[in-house]
């Protein structure tokens, strides 16, 4: 059996509104898959049985479950665990859970116990709500449950899923978190135009959609290099993305050209400034 978890005695954060729908987090869940495949699969040393983290569920855990169902397929053994500040949403899921799928009560201290770790912390649609002021030390908190080499993916998305950007950070070997990349997501439904992703920039960055900002900056030469590719389009807005990408990686910046994550509609912007 396993140890009990540690007890929160007042979980670190606020309630979100709660709510979400089915499938809103699918691309994040694909872009783990694809991105750091290895993370989900290692069971060797402190990662055996450590878990996947889906912090601020809401009312139902829908995207607990459905994230435990497509992580799977990586690794059959795989621990999630879904933590929320709601005693009330904590009892709500606690039919849902299984041996490998528990629901705890927590914020972003995570309600580990002793011997127990985190491979992978996901906390979308959570920070948002917080002051700016509030991020740095959420983040931090969080990143301190990771196992080295483990990752924290922080995010918003629309309420359809269908365009977000996340924060990935990485517990380095030290301890340190570290800024990784900076992921803009789409599934393409509604086009394709860099403007899209401004109303879902996570909370470190909304409010730096100013002259002088590093998130700025990048965002008007991924519109420049729109403007440019716009002859693309004929083909589809899967390639005129790629294309856009690849001008970005002239003009400097560091983005992931992979097709396989180009084509799914993934723009990674790695070690991003600010």
């Amino acid at each position: 059996m396993p140890p009990p978890p540690r007890r929160i005695t007042k979980p670190d954060g606020q309630p979100t509104r709660g709510k979400t729908g089915r499938n809103r987090l699918r691309q994040i869940d694909n872009l783990i898959a694809l991105y750091d495949p290895g993370l989900i699969r290692r069971e060797d040393g402190q990662y055996r049985g450590a878990f996947f983290v889906d912090l601020g569920y809401g009312w139902e855990p829908v995207t607990t479950l459905e994230s435990a169902n497509r992580l799977r397929r990586l690794n059959p053994t795989l621990c999630v665990l879904g933590v929320e500040i709601d005693p009330e949403r904590v009892a709500a899921a606690a039919p849902s859970a299984d041996e490998r799928t528990c629901f705890r009560l927590g914020g972003f201290n995570l309600p580990l116990s002793d011997g127990e770790h985190a491979r992978l912390v996901r906390a979308f649609n959570v920070l948002r709500q917080y002051d700016e002021s509030a991020v740095e030390a959420a983040l931090k908190t969080m990143g301190g449950y990771l196992l080295p080499g483990g990752l924290l993916i922080e995010g918003t998305s629309d309420p359809s899923g269908r365009v977000w950007v996340a924060n990935l950070l990485r517990r380095s070997a030290s301890g340190e978190l570290l800024a990784e990349a900076l992921v803009f997501g789409t599934n393409f439904r509604a086009g394709f135009e860099p403007g899209q992703f401004q109303p879902v920039l996570p909370k470190k960055y909304i409010h730096r959609m100013i002259p002088g900002q590093s998130i700025y900056q990048f965002v008007s030469a991924w519109k420049r290099a729109y403007y440019e590719s716009i002859p693309t389009s004929v083909w589809g807005p899967r390639y005129l993305f790629a294309t856009c990408a690849r001008r970005l990686a002239e003009t400097g910046y560091q983005v992931d050209l992979s097709r396989r994550l180009l084509g799914r509609g993934f723009l990674i912007w790695r070690h991003p400034e600010g």
